[in-house]
């Protein structure tokens, strides 16, 4: 197997190069577990972060970072847009992604107390890596439709053309593996 390594926040990781289609890998950037990684890098992207009233990020990976940012700003609560309804949404608010690494359509749902909170506010989207940017533009339209204000997009790493956006806010960029 090949290795990519990553320096990000003075934490160095060797990442699994994975074929995601027969054309494309990426190095293997998970998030989820490494409290090491997210406490370091987290300090480093809350510094870049404007002023907002909520965090918001897709279920899973995002999860641990947007816990320390919110922890860091003292903010109490942050919001999930999970990958499908559950029992307990109270009129949620959904919309379809398809993103590089599920490569298949996603639903995104905010429940409908979370979109409450988010009209008239301010919000940050933060993700663990901004690719495509499906994923982003999902959750953004769901921010909208709550009637929340977009003031960022953050991500610890930007991969591939996404390290070319103008909107967004990262630490390292992350390459992508053209396979022939």
């Amino acid at each position: 197997m090949n290795y990519y390594e990553l320096s990000v926040a003075g934490v160095t990781r060797q990442l699994p190069i994975m074929r995601i289609a027969p054309d494309l890998a990426i190095a293997s950037f998970v998030i989820l577990g490494d409290c090491e990684l997210v406490t370091k890098a987290a300090p480093l992207l809350e510094k870049k972060l404007p002023e907002v009233d909520y965090i918001v990020t897709a279920e899973a990976k995002g999860i641990p970072l947007v816990q320390e940012l919110c922890r860091l700003r003292e903010l109490p609560y942050y919001i999930v847009a999970r990958k499908s309804i559950k029992p307990y949404m109270d009129q949620p608010l959904t919309d379809e992604v398809v993103s590089i690494t599920t490569q298949k359509v996603q639903t995104l749902c905010l429940d409908g107390k979370d979109a409450m909170l988010l009209r008239g506010r301010r919000a940050a989207i933060v993700d663990d890596v901004i690719s495509t940017g499906e994923s982003l533009s999902a959750i953004e339209r769901l921010v909208e439709k709550a009637g929340g204000k977009i003031e960022a997009r953050a991500a610890i790493l930007a991969e591939g053309d996404a390290a070319k956006r103008e909107d967004i806010i990262y630490l390292e960029e992350l390459p992508l593996f053209p396979v022939s």
